[in-house]
């Protein structure tokens, strides 16, 4: 019996660690915020008046839409944008497909405040762009507006998450085996009926966990709506407006807790369809 115990006593010893991080920097943190949302400073007593306001207030109801909205545009655009990228590395790159992972990596190894003022530097009424199109070429008799417009903060995003997208697409795709998709062609299929009806189902895993990855890293983003503007009303950003501005931190822990909420349904529908693919 002893011979039995030790082992696993060892095995947990190893694991301690990591437990106690976890414990320590993402479980408490969490109970604490969830305790914070529902605690009245003036009483001390718990209410769900935060969440009341939250879920019925017209203007925090719109507030959450436009987080889905947001999320879901940069989602759909970096699945549209990500795909093909993904699709060429694994099936046509050969030897050039070392650069094209160098160029999807080298951003991410790059600070997302950096990348985000470059397109400040790029679309400014003074930046390279309308610096060349006004006084260089002459095309525009005045600088257009780019920045501050929800379609430049989309971009923004787009071009920080669409690496997510690529590599859990590529990924995926390496593992499919080409005997099917030659099986497919053989039986008389043609090149873009095996794609839709063989390649594109089998890669859906790929696209489930790009998209989750992409609309929850979306979702919580702030730095990029911050830094480019746009008059976009999200939930990160009135969650940094009540800790800094208010000082609100009750109601800034209730939208949190929101916001984790949406990342755990978000988990738990690609937990389904991932399921559902598997046993289709």
């Amino acid at each position: 019996m002893t011979g039995r115990v030790l082992p696993a006593l060892r095995r947990g010893l190893l694991v301690l660690p990591a437990v106690l991080f976890l414990i320590a920097f993402f479980v408490l943190p969490l109970v604490d915020n969830g305790l914070r949302s529902v605690i009245s400073p003036e009483t001390g007593k718990i209410t769900l008046a935060r969440y009341v306001q939250l879920l019925t207030d017209p203007f925090y109801l719109r507030v959450i839409a436009e987080t889905l909205i947001l999320s879901t545009a940069v989602t759909i655009i970096c699945i549209l944008i990500g795909y093909p990228v993904a699709y060429y590395l694994v099936r046509y790159a050969g030897r050039w497909s070392g650069l094209v992972i160098f160029l999807l990596i080298a951003p991410l190894l790059t600070s997302i405040i950096m990348r985000t003022y470059g397109w400040q530097v790029l679309f400014a009424r003074r930046g390279l762009v309308n610096t060349l199109l006004v006084q260089d070429l002459g095309i525009l008799g005045q600088p257009i507006r780019i920045l501050n417009t929800p379609e430049i903060v989309v971009i923004g995003l787009v071009h920080v998450l669409v690496p997510f997208m690529v590599l859990s697409i590529a990924s995926v795709l390496q593992g499919i085996d080409r005997r099917l998709e030659e099986s497919a062609q053989l039986l008389g299929a043609n090149r873009l009926r095996t794609f839709w009806e063989v390649t594109l189902p089998l890669s859906f895993e790929g696209i489930s966990t790009g998209s989750i990855l992409v609309f929850m890293i979306a979702n919580g983003s702030f730095v990029t709506l911050v830094l480019l503007g746009g008059g976009l009303k999200t939930l990160p950003l009135l969650i940094f407006q009540q800790f800094n501005t208010t000082r609100d931190f009750g109601m800034a822990s209730a939208m949190s807790t929101v916001l984790l909420v949406v990342a755990l349904a978000c988990l738990y529908v690609q937990l389904r369809l991932v399921r559902r693919g598997g046993t289709s």
